[in-house]
């Protein structure tokens, strides 16, 4: 068997669709780990400028300079087909390009070292979820192999599978997915465990950048944390908010100007991050102001917006929160008034119409706050990271997660009726099975598709896979029973197997390369690739440092060569010689700057050599 690289322990990450956040137990207690910035969450933003690749922070810092090349969202699109109206509705606001791939699949494409690079949203999210595996190998000075990785409660199970294979193509030994709102929920439990007596009822309201969820738990005095029931929404989140913002700034723009910005992606590329700026302003004060120079053809953009006015565009989209909230209530039979704590969690919840509107709801109830909006989720994740790895720590050690499954699962029967073998929140991990039978005289075989979703109507939910049952012996129709067995494992992760009763042959549905999921040669290769981008970057991060190395060096020979025509204690001969190699490589440097590490280090020992020697 083999052992942990350095026994460096296993984090948790937060995958977030505009910023991700990584915790790790240390010394026992959990840890929220800085990036190199100092900031505790790091934008899930990835860039391809001409030479290089920035993750996180350089790359957000940029993209109002590089809109086209700048991807952010993958989190919108990981797991989804290219023809889902969500992706479709979103790429009309992205300034980078999607376009189909095989199997329906979205594949962005960039510009990147002069080639047209085409990634599938999975290779975008494992740059981020590398560059998080990094920001803890930095802190801790070990390899990190082992992670607890955080979802959307309501992701279905292809975005999950997807989110998986994601974290596999970083390097990473993917423990468990957790679903966000669960995380947080262990978050809270064990920080305020000391203040429970008997059962409480938990709600957590996790409104992010790009999703929604919502879900209620019981939390028992030794740790047992039950969801009794989950909701959400996968697109959902505070970028729609900015959306509405942008929306409404681009029709005053018109209105006045009478000119459209809908082409000029660099323009709005500006105009989004200055309302995502103005929208987090708006929450502690109720007025600011969007001023941008030369927006568009040269025209200078300056505009008040109100905190009313930011709260009559969004209104739908918080009000859609709150029906949501009352549908897992209703889901999880549970009267408003039985709830006893309601946390917040996502940095949307900061938003005051929705936190008055939640406080409305539950008869103006406080809301707990005593968590990290932002960085509970990863505290949640780190936790079940310490548990998996068999921590000792009695406190970890002694809680319980009884989770459930967000959707509905089961299979088309005659006439696109959809038969639900697991009902949405059915706790997990779980094993069901439903008895059907032949259709027709002497069938041989069926074509089993297995579907996810709430509809009654089989097409209208999600199509999962379908796999066929051959080998059927003949028969009347209605005699041959066929037993179909749908079980979920606990990262929520979805397996099928029939079995026909006569006979006793099995057929079993791994959901994986019927519906685009990737194969293990492609995950392989693109582990690889990955690989290849993370040497590429140390390569042209060291190539930086050997530029700036011999810029330092000659900046102190110049200082040097006039320090010593001032003395007059060097022979004029020799500074000669000192002035002609530092001008000589002044010159080379102006016309060589993407030369490789070694030519420059070797200009940098030349010119040391022939100043320290004559010196």
């Amino acid at each position: 068997m083999e052992g942990k690289v350095n026994n460096a322990p296993a984090i948790g990450i937060d995958l977030g669709t505009t910023y991700s956040c990584v915790a790790v137990s240390n010394h026992g207690r959990i840890e929220i780990i800085p990036n190199e910035q100092g900031y505790r969450t790091t934008p899930s933003t990835v860039a391809f400028v001409d030479a290089e690749r920035l993750i996180g922070d350089g790359a957000k810092n940029q993209v109002a300079m590089n809109p086209a090349n700048t991807i952010f969202d993958a989190k919108r699109l990981i797991g989804r087909k290219f023809s889902d109206s969500k992706v479709q509705e979103n790429m009309k606001l992205w300034p980078f390009r999607v376009i189909e791939g095989p199997a329906d699949t979205p594949k962005i494409v960039v510009s990147y070292k002069g080639q047209e690079k085409e990634f599938l949203a999975e290779e975008i999210s494992s740059m981020v979820l590398g560059k998080m595996k990094e920001i803890a190998e930095a802190y801790l000075g070990k390899v990190v192999k082992d992670a607890v990785i955080t979802v959307p409660a309501y992701f279905n199970d292809s975005q999950r599978q997807a989110t998986k294979d994601a974290g596999t193509i970083a390097g990473l030994n993917v423990m468990r997915m957790i679903n966000e709102p669960t995380a947080a929920a262990i978050a809270y439990g064990l920080d305020n465990k000391s203040e429970f007596v008997g059962k409480i009822n938990m709600l957590v309201f996790d409104l992010g950048g790009g999703t929604f969820d919502v879900s209620l738990s019981t939390v028992e005095e030794g740790g047992i944390f039950e969801v009794k029931a989950v909701s959400g929404d996968t697109d959902l989140g505070g970028e729609d908010f900015d959306n509405r913002m942008v929306d409404h700034c681009v029709s005053e723009f018109k209105r006045k100007w009478n000119k459209d910005l809908a082409g000029n992606q660099r323009a709005l590329g500006r105009l989004r991050f200055a309302c995502e700026k103005a929208k987090r302003i708006l929450s502690s004060t109720t007025q600011t102001s969007i001023e941008l120079d030369c927006l568009h053809d040269g025209i200078d953009f300056s505009m008040k917006f109100t905190r009313a006015k930011f709260e009559e565009l969004n209104i739908s989209l918080f009000s859609k929160c709150i029906e949501t909230l009352e549908e897992c209530l209703r889901d999880a039979m549970m009267d408003k008034s039985w709830v006893d704590e309601i946390i917040l969690v996502g940095g949307s919840t900061r938003i005051p119409k929705v936190q008055h509107m939640l406080r409305e709801l539950f008869g103006w109830k406080e809301l707990c706050k005593s968590v990290n909006p932002d960085e509970a989720v990863a505290f949640g994740a780190a936790v079940m990271a310490t548990k998996l790895s068999g921590s000792n720590d009695k406190s970890i050690q002694d809680f319980v997660l009884l989770d459930v499954t967000p959707l509905s699962l089961g299979v088309e029967v005659k006439g696109e009726v959809f038969s639900v073998v697991i009902p949405r929140n059915t706790q997990i991990p779980t094993k069901k099975f439903k008895t059907y039978t032949t259709a027709k005289d002497d069938q041989y075989s069926a074509e089993v598709k297995v579907y996810q979703g709430e509809r009654a109507k089989s097409t209208y939910n999600h199509l999962l896979g379908k796999f066929t049952i051959s080998g059927i012996p003949p028969a009347p129709k209605g005699e041959i029973q066929l037993e179909i067995y749908f079980e979920i494992d606990p990262d929520g992760i979805l397996m099928v197997t029939s079995k026909i009763i006569s006979n006793g042959l099995i057929n079993t549905l791994t959901i994986a390369t019927d519906k685009g999921r990737l194969s293990n040669d492609q995950i392989e290769r693109m582990i690889k690739e990955a690989e290849k981008y993370k040497l590429e970057d140390q390569e042209y991060k060291q190539r930086v440092n050997a530029y700036n190395d011999l810029e330092d060096c000659l900046y102190n020979m110049k200082k040097k060569v006039t320090e010593y025509k001032l003395s007059k204690r060097v022979h004029p001969e020799s500074l000669k010689k000192m002035e002609n190699v530092v001008d000589e490589t002044t010159e080379w440097l102006r016309n060589n700057q993407l030369a490789p590490i070694s030519e420059l280090q070797r200009k940098k020992v030349i010119m040391e050599f022939v100043c320290t020697s004559l010196g």
